[in-house]
């Protein structure tokens, strides 16, 4: 009797917690369905019927285009951090070699740094090599991600034995072999992890297309949205709705890809 009690209890508290994380996903829902001016009369509890509207003018304010450029962004800067990451954490975690542990400091302090103090270095950098004003700025900027590196070493340590590698060597495997068809799948879990928050990361960036993009063509989507409206008025309910749809991608990556990134969360936090 106690332990069902004790089970409608947890379950009524994660309803509850749910409940109140998805009422303002809710609200963002019933807002893209009102004129603007309607937004401002108070929370609504029922849906109207401007939606559509909203749609075509997001849509013809060349959301598609952005929409576009976003994704490019993000699933370029996926990849490359991915891969670099994975590489830089299997040789902090496989290759023994000398100032490894002065290296793996140095990979750490780089995530006590804000990036917003580096941010007029990098723009430097970019236009010196003539990169400004292209979305290569946007992506290269997530190749040398320090939590990437940092969460790959991790979790490599946890999820791959080091006999396993010896092994592979003592058969005649070749380093590119072994990591590609032994390491690699030995990480997805935490592979998954890192696509999901680089590409979540990624996708919400800011400050950066906002100092880089100097053309309408090149909008990624948190200037898009903050660009819909014109000099007399802001159109609130068109950006509502434009973040609404901008949503959508995470949804579902997160729905497909749940599981694995719990899984590459907790992994390590019990052993034997």
């Amino acid at each position: 009797m106690k332990k069902k009690i004790s089970k409608i209890f947890a379950a009524a508290v994660l309803l509850l917690v749910s409940l109140i994380s998805l009422y303002p996903f809710f609200t963002m829902i019933l807002m893209s369905t009102y004129k603007t001016e309607e937004i401002f009369k108070g929370i609504p509890f029922f849906p109207s019927d401007y939606f559509m509207k909203n749609v075509s003018i997001v849509m013809e304010s060349g959301f598609v285009r952005t929409y576009v450029n976003r994704l490019i962004i993000s699933a370029s800067a996926t990849i490359g951090c991915i891969l670099i990451s994975t590489m830089a954490g299997y040789a902090l975690s496989v290759y023994p070699f000398r100032w490894k542990k002065a290296l793996f400091s140095f990979v750490m302090m780089t995530m006590m740094v804000p990036s917003q103090i580096g941010i007029i270095g990098y723009m430097i950098e970019m236009k010196t090599m003539h990169l400004a004003g292209t979305l290569l700025p946007m992506i290269l900027l997530w190749l040398a991600c320090g939590f990437g590196a940092f969460w790959m070493t991790q979790f490599i340590q946890g999820a791959l034995p080091i006999e396993i590698v010896e092994c592979a060597r003592i058969d005649g495997c070749g380093e590119l072999k072994i990591f590609f068809r032994i390491a690699f799948p030995c990480m997805v879990s935490g592979i998954t992890t890192l696509a999901l928050l680089i590409f979540l990361w990624s996708w919400n960036s800011y400050l950066v297309p906002l100092v880089f993009v100097n053309s309408p063509k090149l909008y990624t989507i948190p200037v898009y949205i903050r660009s819909l409206g014109n000099a007399y008025r802001t159109d609130y309910a068109a950006q509502i709705t434009g973040l609404l749809l901008a949503t959508i991608p995470l949804i579902l990556m997160f729905i497909l890809g749940s599981k694995s990134f719990i899984k590459g969360l907790t992994a390590g936090a019990v052993k034997g």
